[in-house]
């Protein structure tokens, strides 16, 4: 029970995957302008790469590590996530329209998103079983969700203030990244 506390700890709070490991940078700073667009790009990467770090850990594990084939990894990690996006945008699209609109330009973007790469390529190299895999997964998405509806919050909160010209957009959005990157390396200590 213990490792799983320090799990969820470390993936939310410790090494969250933005404000620590850097990885999925550009979905958080383009679509944390809204609570809205924010809450629906975290549910979305939270759905997807759960399901996407399932898929590639079962085959690394029962493809790739038994036919030798491990120094393929990114290439195949790249072309299940791809598969698996534009799989379930048909399949949304066809059985839940309206979940399909609800997620809307967050499915395709997530493609592109380097943090989904990254969490699959962490949890082989991690030797995780598929539950661990899993549950780290889930973990670290909800910690991307934590750090993106906060920033959120804060950037809609920054629009109502008085900013001075050469502030306002990106500069004042990069320095309270940084801020709230600060604050989090506070919970180091946790795990």
């Amino acid at each position: 029970m213990e490792y799983y506390i320090l799990m969820i700890l470390g993936a939310v709070l410790v090494n969250n995957i933005i404000l620590a490991q850097f990885l999925g940078i550009c979905p958080f700073m383009g679509v944390s302008g809204k609570m809205s667009t924010a809450v629906g790009m975290g549910a979305a990467l939270l759905f997807v790469m759960t399901l996407s770090t399932m898929v590639t850990t079962l085959v690394y594990n029962y493809v790739l590590v038994p036919l030798e084939l491990v120094y393929l990894q990114t290439v195949i990690f790249i072309l299940i996530i791809a598969a698996l996006v534009q799989a379930l945008e048909i399949v949304l699209k066809k059985v839940s329209p309206s979940l399909y609109n609800a997620l809307g330009i967050f499915l395709p973007l997530i493609t592109t998103n380097c943090a989904v790469l990254g969490i699959a390529i962490t949890v082989t190299l991690k030797s995780f079983s598929l539950i661990d895999a899993t549950l780290f997964t889930m973990f670290t998405a909800l910690g991307f969700c934590v750090a993106i509806i906060i920033f959120a919050g804060i950037r809609e909160q920054l629009e109502l203030v008085n900013i001075p010209k050469g502030m306002k957009g990106i500069p004042i959005a990069l320095i309270t990244v940084g801020i709230l990157a600060l604050a989090f390396m506070g919970f180091a200590n946790l795990a």
